[in-house]
């Protein structure tokens, strides 16, 4: 068995290379890389150099988010502190038609390093089960310096086919989500909070994505992505073997990205495959309640599901149409065998520019929550039954978890076009699902930054 996984594992990374290859060898469209305002960066152009540098193909960057959480009120302990997680991405991209000759083809590097602690995980959530999200959604998957990415993309047929291979997330690609929020339930791709196999940044693992725009409204993809736990190890932050793999994780997705009556949009509809084996979160492998014989867990073969993204600008404010209020909504559903989370919904709202002496200041409204998977509380109940514990402050008993809501205000105030700081309140009702310990009031503060 061990022999066929590794000639499995082999024969994808042959795929992935062999796609890099074939990609740097033929040509498509012009290259994707964003024009360079000095303006967006603190450091502005060097001297001339940074404009030198891009002119021949070089994009550099170093960016900084910071995110404070304070426990105002409730969660399970009420002594009132303050948390700070930060992350640093130190990367560069490339147009490798300038830099090596190669038409239409990019290539990125990004390394980041974590640092920090997070109030959910020090206030607010009972230390038996924890929190389901993170009210600082940069702290998390190892404090530690890792690469995040490193991957070729080449386009063909006039852009119609789009082929990324190398080193990344799904996340950059698939369910993809603005993260302006600081909370983790209003925060990038929602279906790797969820599903332990699906690894979003910081944690990159080497993949194949092919996208193709159907019209220039519409484009479906599917990715391959190598699903390897060791990666998430803090020592393997820049691990490039694929030891330790256990399978793979196939992400579809449909986008469809209309203007309706001028005012732009975007709509995810996908749906994952994820080939490792995973323990059922109720059964023992006779097919009994494990909470009650103690057993090994049934394990499954697979684990599914899909997701939807939508995303609407509805009106623009004073004819500015870089102003305007937006609504969003996010809803994710997974196996009920293997997921501990079942299902996840998130709704809100976004204001750009709300005033006019303020363009490019915004405010999020945003409402989320978290449903745990029926048979988990079943199991919790049985074990709790079985040691004759009914009481919730015995040490010895397991909370029994139901559903998290989180919610956030925020306020962005764009004070310059390379710094964004962000004030905002969130409200967790029943933190980890679990409804006797004291819902939660956040104060946090999120600052972005490009040097």
């Amino acid at each position: 068995m061990k022999k066929l996984r590794n000639k499995s594992l082999n024969q994808f990374q042959l795929i992935g290379g062999l796609s890099v290859l074939s990609a740097l060898a033929f040509t498509g469209t012009a290259s994707a890389v964003e024009p360079f305002h000095a303006n967006e960066h603190m450091t502005g152009d060097w001297g001339g150099l940074r404009q030198e540098l891009y002119d021949k193909g070089y994009d550099f960057s170093l960016e900084y988010v910071g995110e404070m959480g304070a426990n105002v009120h409730g969660g399970y302990n009420d002594d009132k502190t303050a948390r700070y997680s930060d992350q640093f991405a130190l990367g560069v991209q490339m147009d490798l038609e300038k830099v090596l000759g190669w038409k239409n083809a990019e290539f990125k590097l990004a390394i980041t390093e974590r640092s920090g602690n997070n109030i959910s995980n020090d206030r607010l959530g009972d230390p038996r089960v924890g929190t389901l999200s993170s009210s600082q959604e940069v702290w998390g998957r190892g404090q530690t310096w890792r690469l995040t990415q490193m991957w070729v993309k080449q386009t063909y047929f006039d852009g119609k086919l789009d082929i990324k291979a190398g080193r990344m997330g799904e996340g950059e690609d698939f369910g993809s989500f603005p993260c302006d929020f600081q909370n983790l339930t209003f925060c990038g791709t929602q279906a790797a909070n969820y599903v332990n196999t699906w690894y979003n940044w910081p944690v990159s693992q080497w993949a194949l994505r092919v996208k193709y725009n159907i019209t220039p409204e519409v484009f479906a993809q599917i990715g391959v992505y190598e699903q390897n736990p060791s990666y998430l190890e803090t020592g393997n932050g820049f691990k490039l073997s694929g030891s330790g793999a256990k399978g793979t994780l196939v992400p579809v997705e449909v986008v469809w990205s209309p203007t309706i009556n001028s005012l732009p949009g975007e709509y995810r509809l996908g749906y994952y495959f994820s080939s490792p084996s995973a323990d059922d979160v109720y059964e023992d492998s006779n097919g009994q309640p494990q909470g009650l014989t103690g057993g090994q867990f049934k394990s499954r073969s697979e684990k599914t599901g899909w997701w939807v993204v939508a995303q609407q600008k509805i009106m623009n404010f004073g004819g500015d149409q870089s102003r305007g209020l937006s609504l969003f909504a996010n809803a994710t559903v997974h196996d009920k065998d293997t997921n501990f989370v079942d299902n996840f919904l998130q709704v809100g709202m976004v204001f750009k520019g709300p005033f006019a002496a303020r363009p490019k200041d915004d405010i999020g409204i945003g409402i989320s929550r978290i449903h745990v998977n029926e048979d988990v509380r079943d199991r919790a109940k049985q074990i709790n039954a079985v040691n004759g514990i009914d009481d919730y402050d015995n040490p010895g008993y397991l909370p029994i978890q139901k559903s998290e809501y989180n919610s956030e205000i925020y306020y962005g105030v764009h004070v310059t076009d390379w710094l964004t700081i962000r004030p905002n309140l969130q409200y967790i009702k029943s933190p980890g699902g679990v409804d006797q310990v004291d819902n939660a009031l956040v104060a946090g503060i999120k600052l972005q930054t490009k040097f």
